[in-house]
């Protein structure tokens, strides 16, 4: 089968198309034929030699995958028939043309959804609605800060917030960005690069602050961060864009207000914790999936952004790396 593959790492030009070897399904597992699978940061990441995929897994990128069911392994319940479409988050193995996945990790494709849709949403979706609600314990009527709005995980969750009935506040470099939040259903959004986002949300919140903030920046953004975070807030963390060295006096200003900071990665947890992966795809199979499909139109909506062919890998990567991309980016993959 054909995979996106890299030697060594480095560049985006260092991407190709490889022929490798097919997968197995094993005990319990499913093997998908992959129709379309979807970028992230972690790619980038794993690209450059800074996000090795955990033990056991694929070296193959790709942590998200849409596609059908082309096979099952020895031990499988029969949940799953030949032929269904099915999507999944992934430990990684996404882009290429076969991947396996244990059956209880699969998800349904909602009603009506193309594949290259579909493809959008396992990881932004699944890790926004883990760090709502396992994590940040949302309650209906607070305010939840959202850095990188206009990101997958950032068009997921201010739909999210807002199913939970709380109130999603966004930031954003452009304003073609902080207009597509505002349509997504964001009640505030502030440009970073020219406003100082927590005098805004101060403004915003009439003082009070945001009881969640959502980062996937940290260290550039932690006084800011703290300044608007409410008394008892929570500060979730899950990415480092900016780097992990703070200076400062974090933990008195931290105290002050009795807030918490909580962490969160959402591929090391699908792979060292199946158990907790399970129940999180449980809930979101239960809780949010159905909301895709709702008459008279659906709820909730992935924002696929572009769709590059797999041996486009590298100007796919180029795209998210210049932050061009509102919503998901999505690599279809050949038959």
């Amino acid at each position: 089968m054909f995979a996106a593959y890299f030697d060594c790492p480095g560049g985006p030009e260092n991407l190709y198309m490889k022929e490798v070897m097919k997968p197995d399904p094993g005990e319990g597992e499913v093997l998908v034929k992959v129709s379309a699978s979807a970028l992230n940061r972690a790619d980038l990441l794993q690209r450059r030699g800074k996000y090795p995929p955990p033990k056991g897994a694929s070296d193959i990128l790709g942590l998200e995958a849409a596609g059908s069911v082309a096979g099952l392994g020895r031990g499988c319940s029969g949940r799953w028939r030949i032929g269904a479409a099915v999507m999944a988050l992934l430990s990684g193995g996404g882009q290429a043309q076969y991947v396996t996945v244990p059956e209880g990790l699969l998800m349904p494709v909602p009603k009506e959804m193309t594949l290259i849709q579909a493809a959008a949403i396992p990881e932004a979706w699944l890790t926004a609605f883990q760090l709502l609600h396992f994590v940040g314990k949302v309650q209906e009527g607070e305010r939840v800060l959202i850095h990188a709005g206009a990101s997958g995980v950032g068009m997921a969750a201010i739909q999210l917030v807002r199913l939970a009935k709380a109130v999603p506040i966004v930031t954003a470099g452009t304003q073609e960005k902080l207009e597509a939040t505002a349509k997504a259903g964001a009640a505030a959004g502030f440009n970073y690069k020219n406003e100082d986002f927590s005098e805004k949300v101060l403004e915003f919140t009439q003082g009070s602050g945001a009881d969640i903030i959502l980062d996937c920046v940290g260290a550039s953004y932690w006084e800011k961060n703290l300044s608007c975070l409410s008394t008892d807030g929570r500060w979730i963390i899950y990415g480092l864009l900016s780097g992990g060295e703070v200076h400062g006096d974090l933990l008195a200003r931290l105290l002050s207000k009795r807030a918490s900071i909580h962490t969160s990665l959402l591929r090391s947890r699908d792979q060292e914790a199946s158990r907790g992966s399970k129940q999180h795809i449980q809930a979101f199979t239960e809780e949010v999936l159905p909301h895709f499909s709702g008459a008279p139109s659906p709820r909730l909506q992935p924002l696929v952004d572009s769709v590059y062919p797999l041996h486009a890998i590298a100007e796919a990567h180029r795209a998210m790396e210049e932050n061009r991309n509102i919503g998901k980016i999505v690599i279809e993959i050949p038959a």
